[in-house]
């Protein structure tokens, strides 16, 4: 990945939701992940995207490797989460809006509209955003959508 320079972002390592009869449980998962975390090189940037909704804690940190902040329609997002903890597990921010697939594809594949209105959702992610700056700990953020997230890619102010 080093011939894209200065190109290169974060690399995103992301895991399907994984059931009781692969990783019974997290620590399960996290003794075969660790030892591939501690051998990454220290000088990029990697993510670590978990779809389990029991895993997410701050566990990553001490790798330095983000934990993704997602807006997806599987996972709960940063403010829904009951358990409450630091976010910031690395020193920057990666945020992954993705909405429903299955659901806006069933309302549209043409990408040349917005579908489902996420005027709420993103005053919730601007907050976000703004814990995210205020952060002494956060460098850089990184943020991503796609047309799923509400079935166009951009808006044009009117």
């Amino acid at each position: 990945m080093d011939i894209l320079g200065p190109k290169l972002g974060p690399m995103v390592f992301q895991f399907p939701f994984f059931d009781r009869w692969r990783f019974p449980k997290q620590d399960s998962f996290l003794g075969v992940l660790t030892p591939f975390l501690k051998r990454l090189p220290a000088d990029h940037k990697f993510v670590v995207e978990i779809r389990n909704k029991t895993w997410l804690d701050a566990r990553f940190r001490e790798y330095n490797v983000a934990l993704a902040l997602t807006d997806t329609s599987f996972m709960p997002r940063p403010w829904e989460m009951k358990e409450k903890f630091d976010l910031i597990t690395a020193d920057f921010a990666y945020v992954r809006c993705l909405g429903d697939r299955k659901g806006i594809e069933e309302q549209t594949t043409t990408w040349d509209r917005t579908v489902i209105d996420r005027t709420g959702d993103l005053k919730n992610w601007v907050e976000v955003f703004k814990s995210l700056v205020s952060n002494t700990k956060v460098l850089e953020i990184f943020a991503y959508s796609n047309n799923h997230y509400q079935g166009h890619g951009h808006i044009t102010p009117d």
